[in-house]
């Protein structure tokens, strides 16, 4: 077993992040939440009424959408942030309240967010 001296770790220091944000982002029916969420390879963004703590549209990297995508990870989630927002749009929703979950609003996370702006949703 190893012991970390220096930090906490970037991992565990992410989900402190988040959940200082959680205090304060929540959605609801008027506006639900946009949460974006990356890994090394991937994006996956949902918005979620948490009142009914139910997902309301949702788009990833992971789906057929991306088969044969040719592009850069940045491009990639600017076309999630597009896909969402169509499908959010269709569920009726026009605004959101966007969670970074405790990662940078820099990069793919930002970039997800301009996608959803261009898609129509009001962030």
């Amino acid at each position: 077993m190893t012991v970390k001296i220096f930090g906490e770790g970037k991992a565990v220091a992410r989900k402190r992040r988040h959940a200082r944000i959680r205090k304060h982002v929540y959605g609801t029916p008027e506006r639900p939440r946009l949460v974006a969420s990356r890994s090394n390879r991937h994006m996956v963004a949902q918005v979620i009424d948490d009142t009914k703590g139910i997902v309301l549209a949702s788009a990833s990297t992971l789906t057929h959408d991306f088969d044969g995508f040719k592009g850069t990870k940045t491009e990639a989630a600017k076309k999630v942030g597009e896909l969402v927002a169509e499908r959010a749009r269709k569920a009726g929703v026009a605004a959101v309240v966007f969670d970074r979950g405790g990662n940078a609003y820099h990069g793919c996370v930002a970039a997800v967010a301009d996608g959803a702006r261009e898609g129509g949703l009001q962030l």
